[in-house]
């Protein structure tokens, strides 16, 4: 098989609407209707909705944990009220790859936990890279998302999107069983 990966200039929200279109043309290519994005305030996940509708797809947004909340970047009621009139499913837990109870310990402590090890060498392709991760292994371990098929997962460099991939999901402990299938989108640089 042959198949185009696009990659962006450079990383950011106007990445946006062509991540997501071709996210949408590759899940309509492999018949997936389950979809992950990274949404931390609703807005990539209104405009997600915009390509896959929430009535004929599993559309799955992922937010930031309340531990967060201090930095003005949780989500507040209002748009998660909004996201779930539209048909999103709205995910907000703790970070499967980080800022858990192990984080504390290195925080104060120092030395890594192996999330640390597996973020830092996601972080290699770039940020959207260890986000879609992440997100789907939270979605699965919250029941939002079947690890028995392949999906799509969107996420972005702080704000938007800019990376897209395919994934066959597992749960967090069963991290090994995770697979990246494809990648649809990244950016080259940050």
């Amino acid at each position: 098989m042959r198949k185009e990966i696009v990659y962006f200039e450079r990383s950011g929200p106007e990445n946006t609407v062509e991540t997501l279109k071709l996210a949408k043309e590759r899940a309509n290519e492999l018949g997936i209707r389950d979809i992950v994005v990274a949404s931390s305030h609703g807005k990539t996940a209104l405009k997600a909705a915009e390509f896959f509708d929430p009535e004929k797809n599993n559309l799955v947004a992922v937010t930031i944990s309340e531990s967060f909340k201090e930095l003005g970047w949780s989500m507040k009621p209002e748009e998660k009220e909004q996201l779930e009139k539209r048909g999103i499913k709205v995910l907000t837990s703790i970070h499967a790859l980080g800022d858990n109870v192990g984080s504390a310990f290195t925080e104060k402590h120092g030395g890594l936990t192996f999330e640390r090890v597996v973020r830092e060498t996601l972080y290699r392709f770039c940020q959207g890279m260890k986000v879609a991760v992440e997100i789907v292994l939270m979605a699965a371990d919250a029941g939002l998302i079947p690890v028995n098929r392949e999906v799509i997962a969107i996420a972005g460099t702080d704000r938007g999107a800019d990376t897209a991939i395919v994934v066959q999901p597992a749960y967090s402990r069963k991290f090994h069983e995770l697979k990246i299938k494809e990648i649809i989108a990244k950016p080259r640089e940050p």
